[in-house]
């Protein structure tokens, strides 16, 4: 009897074990179920940010071994197609050829998803008032819905970062030789341009040239009237707008380099025009074609405009403002060719061509630790 109680025990304890195996097997299964489902679901997720980077060119392959047997990491791409709050401004300076640069950026804005938006201030003063200053920084800042944007108007630099604002616009400029710029101006407020020839100028009727203004001394040819790109990229400070100021023209000079991502010259347009596609493709890609073959390589030519004599040149060569800007003006164009001597390729020497490369050139990272 004994033993028949005991092979029941037994068998009893047999059914048990085995049903606590299935239901430990079972629930193994329900757990490797789960994990097949994250793993889809992250093998997913990973295929679609695969997608994206190649759509982007967004990458950071291993590509070889660097010095002391660690690896060189490819630097990733920008995703400029997903740069929504990039903002450009352009404080353009008056009679610097702004019109036809400005041009470009209009035609281009639908093909390459911008907005193109004009800064109209009151009676074009150049400086804002401060309370404008904080609105304009504020608007400019926080405005996501115009974003990507490109503003440009004839405004003095505006420090964003003096208002305790963290994005920063990108800024950007041409600057001309400034007799050149004056003469320009002295013969557009008497004659005009081919742009808009209807408008009528405020010193329409006066015909009266620039070596006679200048032999009489005439305050429409003061070489103090030169004195405008140096305020306009010193900024807002009161000491900017006092001519031949020492110190505005070292802040000029330290904006220039600071807070400009790039400055180009009237004269080199072409050139500027090649930087900024490379440098900013996603606002300017196709620039170079659409300048060369738009017919608007030079909107807006003054009417008559006669070339000052040698005479002339020299009086005005005298002046303290004339040296300045003459200096601020050499700056912007020894910066400007070190630049492009180190960014673009071959190709943007020869006029031939409507492609633009950038200079081969890579950086890397290594030694990268923990790994």
């Amino acid at each position: 009897m004994m033993d028949k109680k005991r092979y029941m025990f037994h068998n009893i304890l047999l059914l048990i074990g085995a049903s606590l195996v299935v239901l430990i097997l079972y629930f193994e299964i329900l757990q490797l179920e789960g994990s097949n489902q994250k793993l889809t679901e992250e093998v997913s997720l990973i295929r679609a940010q695969m997608h994206r980077n190649d759509k982007s060119s967004l990458s950071s392959p291993i590509i070889g071994g660097g010095a002391g047997g660690g690896s060189l990491v490819e630097v990733p791409n920008v995703i400029l197609d997903e740069r929504k709050d990039l903002v450009v401004i352009y404080n353009r300076v008056p009679k610097t050829g702004s019109t036809s640069f400005i041009n470009v950026a209009y035609d281009l804005c639908r093909q390459n998803s911008y907005h193109v938006l004009h800064i109209n201030v009151t009676a074009n003063m150049h400086v804002l008032s401060l309370a404008n200053q904080v609105k304009f920084a504020f608007n400019v800042s926080k405005w996501d819905a115009i974003k990507p944007a490109l503003y440009h108007g004839h405004i003095a630099f505006v420090d964003f970062a003096k208002f305790g604002i963290k994005s920063h616009p990108v800024w950007i400029n041409l600057i001309r030789r400034p007799l050149d710029r004056l003469v320009s101006y002295y013969y557009f407020l008497r004659f005009g341009d081919d742009y808009r020839p209807y408008l009528v100028r405020r010193k329409h009727g006066d015909k009266m040239s620039f070596d006679d203004c200048v032999q009489k001394k005439q305050a429409d040819c003061h070489p103090d009237n030169m004195w405008l790109q140096v305020p306009f990229f010193c900024g807002h400070s009161a000491s900017c707008w006092e001519p031949g100021n020492k110190w505005a023209l070292e802040e000029a000079k330290r904006n220039l380099i600071n807070q400009y991502l790039l400055v180009g010259v009237t004269e080199e347009m072409e050139d500027f025009i090649r930087m900024l596609e490379v440098t900013l493709p996603s606002f300017f890609k196709g620039a170079v074609k659409h300048y060369l073959n738009s017919k608007k390589s030079h909107l807006r030519r003054t009417v008559q405009k006669t070339v000052p004599s040698s005479g002339t040149v020299k009086i005005i060569q005298e002046s303290k403002v004339w040296q300045m800007e003459q200096e601020l003006y050499d700056f912007a164009l020894a910066q400007f060719h070190f630049m492009r001597r180190r960014t673009l390729g071959q190709s943007a020497t020869n006029r031939s061509t409507q492609a633009t490369t950038e200079r081969p050139q890579q950086f890397m990272y290594e030694k990268i630790r923990p790994k």
